[in-house]
């Protein structure tokens, strides 16, 4: 359905608040390694959920970690990402840390609009390239961002168009241009949006195309629904499960049958919403399984590597 997917350098994964953005993040990296493909999953809020699923203590900010055979995770933090960047521009040494640590400096980053979106970026770009701003670093064959939310994911992609306009010229103008331009590739950036089957979510993914369009020049390039749960009962038996519940039944079954068609008509929501997502979002729609577990773990993303790889391969 959409095999080339992870074929791209970068992968920005959004989508509204609570759907699974980071649990798909961490799926998409394991299916990529899989592949033979050395990735790395950043997380930009730094909430170390990608590391402690893979069953670390958390990232260290800005320390490319690795999680399993060809996959690493990194939080970004804007700060550290900053001084990096000054290092590289400026030449490095005491002068660059010292700027970078100053308060009015600091300020500075605070109170800018967008000023830690854009470093952020920034930094996604960095990892993103054949040539690090430290040249020790490793390279990777791709990069798979747990963005924030849509509304705040999307205005991270703007910033470098914004930053730039401000610049008119010099290195952050230069670097500006350039994060745009990969932005809008192609060939080298694909857009993941998750959702859950349920009207909010996929209102707010259908809304996103438009405004994906809007920000970056491009659209999705596929749809992961997450969370559904199984079809286990066709029309005919939810009826007779119905009848049943109806004549009467001794406490216990009757409980376990309400539950089964709880579910069934979950389900067969759910199904409704996805049809939808099918028919508008202008993208492939993947689906991934609810996973009834009171935890997720390795042995639980590996599982929806699997599902994924299965799902991009038909």
């Amino acid at each position: 359905m959409a095999p080339e997917l992870l074929d791209k350098a970068l992968l920005y994964v959004t989508g509204k608040g609570g759907v699974g953005k980071t649990t798909v993040s961490a799926a998409l990296g394991l299916a990529a390694a899989a592949a033979g493909r050395r990735t790395i999953v950043c997380e930009v809020a730094a909430q170390d959920r990608v590391s402690r699923a893979f069953q670390r203590e958390g990232v260290e900010r800005e320390v490319e970690v690795e999680l399993a055979e060809n996959l690493w995770a990194i939080t970004i933090d804007p700060e550290l990402a900053l001084q990096e960047w000054l290092s590289k521009q400026l030449g490095g040494g005491p002068p660059v840390r010292l700027l970078a640590r100053s308060s009015a400096f600091q300020y500075f980053v605070a109170a800018a609009p967008g000023a830690r979106e854009m470093i952020t970026i920034a930094k996604v770009f960095e990892l993103a390239q054949l040539e690090r701003w430290d040249r020790h670093n490793r390279t990777y064959d791709l990069v798979i961002v747990d963005a924030p939310a849509s509304g705040h994911g999307l205005a991270m992609l703007t910033t470098p168009h914004t930053f730039g306009e401000i610049a008119r010229v010099g290195p952050i103008k230069r670097q500006a241009e350039k994060i745009s331009t990969m932005l809008s590739d192609p060939r080298r950036t694909g857009y993941v949006a998750v959702a859950l089957a349920e009207e909010m979510p996929v209102n707010e993914t259908l809304e996103l195309r438009g405004r994906l369009e809007a920000a970056v020049g491009l659209g999705l390039d596929v749809v992961i629904v997450n969370g559904l749960y199984p079809g286990r009962y066709t029309l005919a038996e939810a009826e007779s499960l119905r009848a049943a519940a109806a004549n009467g039944l001794d406490p216990e079954a009757l409980t376990a049958v309400r539950a089964a068609l709880t579910q069934h008509e979950r389900s067969r929501q759910q199904k409704a919403h996805v049809r939808r997502l099918r028919k508008e979002a202008g993208a492939p729609v993947l689906e991934l399984p609810m996973l009834f577990e009171p935890e997720v773990g390795l042995a639980e993303y590996e599982h929806l590597a699997q599902d994924l790889m299965a799902e991009l391969e038909s």
